[in-house]
């Protein structure tokens, strides 16, 4: 049995000095990922739920398959985030491209700011990353983590080439400045959120509780929003960084309804790729917890 172990464990390493390290760093990554599939029982549960809510004509067979896929993308995710420092824009045209350019470009060259609409969708931490690397940096909106050195560990690699980053304790205005400066933001918009600062809009069929604040910026400040995801594609065997076009602002005038019926619209946005790749979407949130008056509890 020993001998065997050790056989086995000299020919892995053989079989790993041939690879690429990228190769090798996704596959460790793939090997975290079902590892956390069994080790994180609640959040499984949560994510076998969400896939229930979102797709009830599916089997619970096919809902298992998709969430272990997510668990898969995520420690892949995990293994690319580790390499980004490495990554040039030489050594990544073998898999990553853009989809829509177009769109982000012409977007940007109105002068009055692009919003980002996205989330937790895909490769989130490669899709910044990318777009800085090729010659686009933009600032983000995220949360401070709760390991100060982690934080700063983190952020530094997100901004090697000149990302910024926006904390949400303070986005506001450094999102309307940013705007005037003519700059590119983006929006991690597909978290769970509590009234005054989230509103109820349909995600999946079912009211979820949405950060407002993108849409009322893009309304005092009239800046373009646009869906953006970086996506793993399967056929290509390549992540591709997808740009939408504008999304089109309602504005009847109504400042209230304006920014609930705008907040609908870039969910609504979200929701079309989250249907296109349900494997990549983060089921394990309990993205609607916060319920209307009167509602059950969904979890």
């Amino acid at each position: 049995m020993r001998r065997s172990l050790e056989f086995a464990v000299v020919w892995l390493l053989v079989k790993l000095m041939g690879l690429p390290p990228r190769t090798i760093a996704r596959g460790m990554g793939a090997a975290v990922g079902a590892l956390a599939w069994r080790l994180t029982g609640r959040l499984r549960r949560v994510g076998l739920r969400n896939l229930q809510l979102a797709f009830p004509q599916n089997s619970g067979t096919e809902n298992e398959r998709i969430l272990r896929t997510l668990y898969r993308n995520l420690g892949w995710q995990m293994a690319e985030f580790c390499q980004m420092p490495r990554y040039t824009p030489a050594n990544t045209q073998a898999f990553l491209r853009y989809e829509g350019l177009e769109h982000y470009l012409a977007a940007r060259e109105r002068g009055k700011g692009v919003l980002v609409v996205t989330g937790h969708l895909g490769a989130w931490e490669l899709s910044s990353f990318y777009h800085s690397l090729m010659g686009c940096p933009m600032s983000m909106v995220i949360r401070r983590l709760d390991n100060a050195r982690v934080d700063r560990l983190v952020n530094r690699i997100r901004c090697l080439h000149g990302n910024r980053v926006l904390h949400k304790d303070d986005f506001a205005r450094g999102l309307i400045g940013a705007m005037r400066a003519g700059e590119t933001v983006g929006i991690l918009m597909d978290t769970n959120m509590t009234p005054p600062q989230g509103v109820f809009v349909p995600f999946f069929s079912r009211l979820a509780c949405t950060a407002s604040g993108l849409a009322r910026v893009a309304l005092k400040t009239d800046a373009s929003v646009l869906p953006g995801f970086l996506l793993w594609e399967e056929a290509e065997q390549k992540y591709v960084l997808h740009f939408g076009k504008p999304l089109e602002l309602v504005r009847t005038g109504d400042a209230e309804q304006d920014a609930v019926s705008n907040t609908a619209l870039f969910t609504s946005a979200m929701e079309q790729y989250v249907r296109r790749y349900p494997e990549q979407w983060l089921w394990v949130h309990r993205r609607w917890k916060t319920r209307p008056a009167g509602d059950d509890p969904v979890y």
